[in-house]
């Protein structure tokens, strides 16, 4: 009616109008095809919450094992680091032990240097005492006869004086 009233005929108007709602039809048919019902939409919403339900469930049980597989390499590695420690502190015990064996070797061998030097210093001492001794009776002796030989020179030359005398006299 109206595009009868812009010039159009009866005819024309009505194709055009036909027309328009042929287009007006499609282009609703293409919305729809593209639309989903509140139906389908709650479906699929159910299907895509049971998805991740799944997902929130494989998760959880990656997780756990995850969990499980770490707790027991934990668990390991807390036994090596124990049989490690215990090794270290055996070679520790070890090793202490040899140095305080060493240490008692060579204090023993020093004890023996130490006897062994205060034995050559006793024989040392000893004859020295010996030597001295030896000295003083040598000393002695040669004292004893520088007096018999002063004394028997004194007497012969007391006689030999006396001699003299009695000749003169």
């Amino acid at each position: 009616c109206i595009l009868f009233c812009l010039g159009f005929t009866t005819q024309q108007s009505e194709v055009i109008v036909s027309a328009l709602v042929k287009i007006m039809n499609t282009n609703l048919d293409t919305i729809y095809k593209d639309m989903v019902t509140k139906v389908q939409q709650e479906i699929a919403l159910q299907q895509v919450m049971s998805h991740i339900g799944g997902v929130k469930k494989d998760m959880i049980i990656l997780e756990k094992s995850e969990f499980s597989a770490l707790r027991s390499e934990n668990e390991k590695i807390k036994l090596e680091l124990q049989q490690i420690k215990k090794q270290v502190m055996d070679e520790i015990t070890k090793v202490r032990a040899d140095n305080k064996l060493n240490l008692n070797l060579e204090k023993s061998r020093v004890k023996e240097l130490h006897a062994q030097q205060d034995r050559a210093l006793t024989q040392t001492d000893r004859k020295i005492d010996t030597e001295v001794a030896d000295l003083k009776t040598m000393l002695e002796s040669h004292k004893l006869d520088n007096i018999k030989y002063l004394a028997g020179s004194v007497f012969t030359c007391l006689t030999v004086a006396l001699g003299f005398y009695r000749l003169w006299i």
